[in-house]
C-alpha cells in the first residue's frame, strides 16, 4: 500500500532515511544539504528512530564517524553537498577500500570556487573514481526510491561497497512534488535486517584489523578486490531495481530511454535536466524528427557495454554534462560515453555540452539548440566542434 504525498526532495530523503531507521547517523549541515540532517534530527528527538545521533565538527568527521560505525558491525548513514563531500574526501576512499556498505544521499552542488551553493555535478564527480557506487535521480520520486534501493544493493554480499544517492541541489532538494512512499513495515521488509558481513571491531572474540598498512606487498590485491566488488554491482542493482518494480510499480534500470529506440538523434543526460529535454523530444517528434533521451541513472559502475548497445545506431549523439573535467577535452560524462562507443559496432558521432555549472539554468531553447547541432553532424557525417559550452557568455 502506497501512499501519495507532497514532499520536496530533501523532505523525501529525510522520510526514506527514516523509514530504514539505521542505527548510527552522522551529521553535519550544508546548504542544500541541511535539511536532510535537520529533518532527521527531528525524528531522532521523537523517539521515531532507534538511530544513534553523532552531532560532530565537520565532514571530515562525519564521514569518520560514519565509517567508524559501519565498520563496528552497523548499518550507517550520512548525508552532504559540495565542499562536504570535498573535506570528506580522505575518508570517502576509506569507506571504499574497507568495503564497507554506507549509504550518503548527496545533495549536488557546485565545487567552489568561486564560492556558489547552487547545483552542478562537480562535487560528485571528482568522487567518481573512489570507489563508491553513484546514483542519480531526476526527481524527488526517484531520489526516495533510489535511496531504499542503495540500501540493499551496498549491503549485498556481492558488493559490500558504500553507495552514493544525487539529487540535483534546489531543483530537486527544494522543489514540491507529489510522490508515492511505502508503510514504514514496506520498506523495512524490503531492506531486511542488517547483517554484518564480517567481524565488527566490537567482536572481542574474533578479533580483526581494520585499516591496516598494505605497501606494494598487498596494496593492488586490496584494489582489485574493490573493482571486482564494483563490477558485480551491475547484476546486483538490476535484481534490486526488478524487486522493488514488484513492491511499487516503478521500473529503474541502468538507464531509461524516451522514444530511444528507432531515434535517429540522440541526447545523454543526468538528472533534473532529463525532464526538460523530455519536452523537447516531444515537441520535435511532434515536427517528425526522429529524437530520443537516454537518461543515465548509475554512473559507478559505468554500464558502458549496455550504453554502446542502446547508442551504436543512432546518426549523432549529445552528451549533457553538468561538471567540466579540464581535461581539455570535454566533460567526465562526455569522456566514458565516448569511450564506450569506442567498440561499438556503428560508432556515431559523439559531442558533448558542459551545462549549468554553478545552477545556471537550462531552458527548451538550449536542448532545441543541442538537436538542431545534431541534425547538421547527422546530415554531413561529422562536427564542427566536440566539446562546446552551452548558454555560457563567450
Amino acid at each position: 500500500m502506497q501512499e501519495r504525498i507532497a514532499l520536496t526532495g530533501n523532505e523525501a530523503m529525510a522520510l526514506a532515511m527514516k523509514q530504514i531507521n539505521p542505527d548510527v547517523v552522522a551529521a553535519y549541515p550544508i546548504t542544500p544539504q541541511t535539511e536532510i540532517v535537520q529533518i532527521f534530527s527531528n525524528y531522532v528527538a521523537n523517539g521515531q528512530v532507534k538511530t544513534e545521533f553523532i552531532t560532530v565538527e565537520s565532514e571530515h568527521s562525519a564521514m569518520s564517524a560514519t565509517v567508524g560505525a559501519a565498520a563496528s558491525g552497523v548499518r550507517a548513514m550520512t548525508a552532504t553537498s559540495s565542499q562536504g563531500l570535498a573535506l570528506m574526501w580522505e575518508v570517502v576512499y576509506i569507506a571504499a577500500s574497507n568495503q564497507l556498505p554506507i549509504v550518503m544521499p548527496v545533495v549536488n552542488r557546485a565545487l567552489s570556487g568561486p564560492i556558489n551553493i547552487h547545483g552542478d555535478h562537480s562535487d560528485t564527480m571528482g568522487a567518481r573514481d573512489s570507489g563508491w557506487i553513484q546514483i542519480y535521480s531526476e526527481n524527488t520520486q526517484e531520489a526516495y526510491d533510489n535511496l531504499i534501493q542503495a540500501v540493499r544493493i551496498a549491503e549485498h554480499p556481492g558488493v559490500l561497497l558504500p553507495a552514493m544517492v544525487m539529487m540535483d541541489g534546489f531543483i530537486i532538494s527544494h522543489a514540491m512534488e507529489n510522490l508515492k512512499i511505502l508503510s514504514d513495515q514496506d520498506v523495512q521488509k524490503f531492506i531486511g535486517e542488517f547483517k554484518p558481513h564480517r567481524p565488527s571491531l566490537l567482536d572481542v572474540d574474533h578479533p580483526v584489523t581494520v585499516g591496516p598498512l598494505a605497501l606494494y606487498d598487498y596494496y593492488m590485491e586490496f584494489k582489485r578486490q574493490q573493482a571486482a566488488a564494483m563490477a558485480g554491482a551491475k547484476p546486483v542493482i538490476l535484481q534490486v531495481a526488478k524487486e522493488y518494480a514488484e513492491l511499487t510499480g516503478r521500473r529503474y534500470g541502468l538507464f531509461d530511454t524516451y522514444k530511444l529506440d528507432d531515434a535517429e538523434l540522440a541526447i545523454v543526460v543526468l538528472s533534473s535536466t532529463a525532464g526538460t529535454a523530455r519536452l523537447v523530444v516531444d515537441e520535435l517528434r511532434e515536427q517528425g524528427v526522429k529524437a530520443g533521451l537516454l537518461k543515465l541513472r548509475v554512473f559507478r559502475p559505468f554500464p558502458h557495454e549496455e550504453l554502446a548497445a542502446a547508442l551504436g545506431d543512432r546518426k549523432a549523439v549529445a552528451v549533457l554534462d553538468r561538471a567540466d573535467s579540464y581535461s581539455g577535452f570535454g566533460g567526465p560524462l562526455f569522456t566514458e560515453v565516448r569511450a564506450a562507443m569506442y567498440d561499438a559496432k556503428q560508432r556515431p558521432p559523439v559531442v558533448d555540452y558542459i551545462y549549468g555549472l554553478g545552477g545556471r539554468d537550462v531552458n527548451l531553447d538550449h536542448i532545441r539548440k543541442v538537436y538542431q547541432d545534431l541534425a547538421e553532424i547527422a546530415r554531413t557525417g561529422a562536427a564542427v566542434q566536440t566539446v562546446n559550452y552551452l548558454g555560457v557568455r563567450e
